[in-house]
C-alpha cells in the first residue's frame, strides 16, 4: 500500500501544474501584436512569423527587442501585399523604429497615436490611400517621417510643425492638395513635398526657406519668394462660386488631453452656456426691422386708404367733406412717403452690399457669404479691449469665430488703411497664430473672420474657472506654451515686420491639439490709444507705452516685454496684476512657493530656473536691454534641447542597464 502510494506521489510530480501550464499558454502581447499584423498584410506569408511563439519571437526576421519588448521592426522589401491593420502593431508601446517601406500594403494608413516612442518611421513606396492620419502629429519623440511614393490625399497637417524634434520629412509623390504649413522646427534638415498638387503662397519660414526649390517642384499651384514665382492675388471681392463642401467643425479633445498638461491635476473648463440666441451679426439687423416696421406701416396705411376709398357714398355736411377729403390725401402722402422710406432703405442696403463685402484673404477658399454669416446662430464668447467676440455656427455647420470691432477705439484709421493693412494681416500664415480668414467694413462697421479654437483661451487654462482654482502646469507644459507663442511672434516680427501689441493670456488660445495660438495680432496700429481703465490689458503692457504715455505705438520690444510677463503667468498661475517686484533671488524663492514644484527632481528645479530667467530679461524696464523675438526664440529652444538630451541619455542608460 505504500509502495502504491510512493509511486502515485511520484507520478503526479512529473506533470506539469495547472498554473505552469496556463501560463505558458499565454501569447506575449508584443508577439501577439506582430502575429495579428502578419494575418492582414502579409497574404503570401514572406515574413516567416511563427505561431510557435516559445522559440522567441524577438528573433524572429526584422525584430529587435529590449528587456521583452519589441523596439525595432523593420520589414522591407520583402513583398507585403496585404493592408496595415488597426490595433495591430500599435500595441507595441515600446517600438521606437517601424519601417516598411518598398512593399505593397494598400489602404489607409491606421492610427498611430499609441506608438507614443516612435521615433522613425518609414511607410514610404507602398500603396496607402487616403488622408495622412492626424495621430502622427501626436508622435512627439518622431524625428524621421517618410509617407513618399504612396497614394495619399488630403491637406498636410498643419500640426506637422509641432513635431519639434523632426529631422526628416518627404512627403513627395502623393496627390496632397491644399497649402504648405508653415513648419519652422529648427531640427528640420530633410524635406520633400515635391509632385503632389498644392497650391497658394509658400509660406517664408526661416525653416522653409533653407530648401531649394527642387523640394516643392511639380506643383503647378504653388507660388511665392521660396520658388521665384509671383502668386496671384484672388479677386478681392465676393463672387458667387460654386458651392464648396465646408471642413466639419473642431471637435474638443478629451478632458485627459487636458489632464497631461497639469501631470495629473484634472482641468475641467468652464462650461459655455447651452443657451444660445440668434444674433445677426453686422449692420443687417437693425436694417431689417428698421424695413419690416415701415413696411407695417406702410401696409396699414394702404388699408386704411383702400377702406376709405371704397367706403359707400354718402352725402356729408360740406365742412364734413372737405375734412374727409384732406384725411385721405393726408393718408395716402403718408403711404407714399412711406413707400420712399422703404425704397431708400432697400437702396442703402445695395449700397451698403457694393461698399461692404466680405474680403477673403488671399489664397483662402470663399466657401460662404457675407448674408450666410449674417444668418449664422451666435453665441457670445468674450468683450474685450477690441471688440466682441462670437462663435458663429453656418448653416453648413462650418463653425467660425468673428470678431466686431468697436468703431470707438478703431476710429483712427481710415477706409483704405484698414483694408491695406488686413490684406497683410490676412497674409500672416503660422501653425501658432490663429488664421484671418475674412473681414468686412462698411461705414462704422468692421467685422474679422478667424477660425474657430476649440479648447477655450490659456487665461481659462493657467486660472481655470470661476468656481475652482487651477494648480500651475507642469514646467514642461510651460516651456512648450512659452515655445509655441515664441514662434508665432517670433514669425510676426522677422517675417512682416508687424508687431501684435495686444498680447496677454486671453488672447492665447488653445487648437484642437493643444497648440497655444496667439490671436488680436496686429490690430493695436489701427486703433486709438489703448486706456489703462482695464487693469487685465494694463498690466502686460511695456512702461514706455503706458498711460504716462500713451501715443507711442507698440513695438517689436514692446511685444518681447508682454511675452516675459505671459511667461511669469505661466509659471506661477498668478495674474500678472498679483506679480510683486522683486529683485532675482527673491523672484526665484517667490515662483517656487507658488508651485508643488514638479516631483522635486533637481533637473526640474534648473529647467524652471532657467525659463524664469527668460522672462525676467524680457520684462526689464529698458527696451534696449531686452532681446528680440528671435533670440527668445533660441533660448527656449536651448533650454528644450536641453531636456530631451537628457531624457535620451537617461533611455539609453535603461536600455543599456548602465
Amino acid at each position: 500500500m505504500v509502495g502504491l502510494l510512493v509511486m502515485v506521489l511520484l507520478f503526479a510530480s512529473l506533470l506539469p501544474s495547472p498554473s505552469s501550464s496556463s501560463a505558458s499558454s499565454v501569447i506575449p502581447s508584443d508577439a501577439s501584436a506582430l502575429l495579428a499584423f502578419q494575418v492582414k498584410a502579409d497574404l503570401k506569408g514572406k515574413l516567416g512569423f511563427s505561431s510557435n511563439y516559445s522559440l522567441g519571437f524577438c528573433k524572429w526576421n526584422g525584430v529587435k527587442c529590449s528587456e521583452g519588448k519589441v523596439v525595432r521592426l523593420v520589414c522591407e522589401r520583402v513583398g507585403l501585399d496585404g493592408v496595415f491593420a488597426p490595433d495591430t502593431l500599435t500595441r507595441l508601446d515600446q517600438l521606437r523604429v517601424l519601417s516598411l517601406q518598398d512593399n505593397s500594403l494598400a489602404g489607409p494608413i491606421p492610427d498611430l497615436s499609441r506608438l507614443v516612442n516612435l521615433k522613425v518611421l518609414f511607410l514610404d513606396s507602398n500603396l496607402f490611400s487616403g488622408l495622412i492620419p492626424p495621430s502622427i502629429s501626436t508622435l512627439h519623440r518622431l524625428k524621421t517621417l517618410d509617407l513618399s511614393h504612396n497614394n495619399l490625399t488630403g491637406n498636410i497637417p498643419a500640426s506637422f510643425n509641432g513635431l519639434d524634434r523632426l529631422y526628416y520629412l518627404r512627403l513627395d509623390s502623393n496627390r496632397l492638395n491644399g497649402s504648405v504649413p508653415a513648419l519652422n522646427q529648427t531640427t528640420l534638415q530633410i524635406f520633400n513635398v515635391s509632385q503632389n498638387i498644392l497650391s497658394g503662397p509658400i509660406p517664408v519660414t526661416p525653416t522653409l526657406s533653407r530648401f531649394r526649390t527642387t523640394a516643392f517642384a511639380s506643383n503647378k499651384a504653388l507660388c511665392g519668394e521660396i520658388i521665384h514665382k509671383e502668386c496671384r492675388p484672388i479677386q478681392p471681392f465676393f463672387h458667387p462660386s460654386p458651392a464648396t463642401t465646408a471642413p466639419p467643425p473642431h471637435s474638443a479633445k478629451a478632458v485627459s488631453q487636458n489632464a497631461q498638461l497639469r501631470d495629473g491635476g484634472v482641468y475641467s473648463p468652464e462650461k459655455k452656456s447651452t443657451k444660445r440666441s440668434v444674433l445677426i451679426i453686422g449692420l443687417s439687423l437693425g436694417f431689417f426691422v428698421l424695413i419690416c416696421s415701415i413696411i407695417c406701416f406702410a401696409l396699414a396705411a394702404k388699408r386704411s386708404n383702400k377702406s376709405i376709398s371704397s367706403s359707400p357714398k354718402i352725402a356729408l355736411d360740406p365742412s364734413v367733406a372737405a375734412a374727409e377729403t384732406e384725411a385721405v390725401m393726408r393718408i395716402e402722402e403718408e403711404s407714399n412717403e412711406l413707400e420712399e422710406k422703404v425704397k431708400r432703405v432697400q437702396e442703402g442696403m445695395q449700397v451698403m452690399g457694393k461698399s461692404g463685402n466680405l474680403v477673403f484673404s488671399v489664397g483662402e477658399s470663399q466657401v460662404y457669404t457675407l448674408e450666410q454669416l449674417m444668418k449664422a446662430s451666435a453665441e457670445l464668447l468674450g468683450r474685450g479691449t477690441l471688440g466682441t467676440t462670437y462663435k458663429a455656427v453656418l448653416d453648413n455647420r462650418l463653425i467660425v469665430c468673428v470678431k466686431r470691432l468697436d468703431s470707438g477705439k478703431m476710429a483712427g484709421s481710415s477706409k483704405d488703411e484698414f483694408e491695406r493693412h488686413m490684406e497683410s494681416v490676412g497674409g500672416l500664415r503660422h501653425p501658432n497664430l490663429v488664421p484671418l480668414r475674412a473681414y468686412f467694413q462698411a461705414k462704422e462697421e468692421r467685422l474679422l473672420v478667424y477660425d474657430y479654437q476649440p479648447n477655450g483661451s490659456l487665461f481659462s487654462l493657467i486660472h481655470g474657472s470661476k468656481s475652482s482654482r487651477a494648480k500651475p502646469l507642469h514646467w514642461t507644459s510651460c516651456l512648450k506654451i512659452a515655445e509655441d507663442v515664441a514662434q508665432g511672434l517670433s514669425y510676426i516680427h522677422q517675417a512682416w515686420r508687424l508687431v501684435h501689441g495686444n498680447l496677454k493670456s486671453s488672447n492665447v488660445l488653445l487648437g484642437s491639439d493643444f497648440e497655444a495660438c496667439i490671436s488680436d495680432y496686429c490690430l493695436s496700429v489701427l486703433a486709438n490709444p489703448f486706456s489703462d481703465d482695464d487693469p487685465d490689458c494694463a498690466a502686460y503692457k511695456a512702461p514706455e507705452v503706458r498711460k504716462l504715455n500713451p501715443h507711442h505705438q507698440a513695438t517689436s520690444k514692446s511685444d518681447v516685454y508682454s511675452y516675459g510677463v505671459l511667461v511669469l503667468e505661466l509659471l506661477t498661475g498668478k495674474h500678472p496684476s498679483e506679480h510683486p517686484v522683486l529683485m532675482p533671488d527673491e523672484m526665484m524663492k517667490w515662483v517656487r512657493s507658488t508651485r508643488d514644484d514638479d516631483d522635486g527632481r533637481e533637473e526640474n528645479g534648473i529647467r524652471l530656473g532657467m525659463i524664469l530667467e527668460v522672462a525676467m530679461v524680457c520684462s526689464v524696464a529698458s527696451p534696449e536691454q531686452r532681446p528680440t523675438m528671435w533670440q527668445v526664440l533660441k533660448m527656449i529652444q536651448e533650454i528644450k534641447d536641453a531636456a530631451i538630451m537628457e531624457e535620451d541619455g537617461r533611455e539609453m542608460d535603461l536600455l543599456t542597464g548602465t
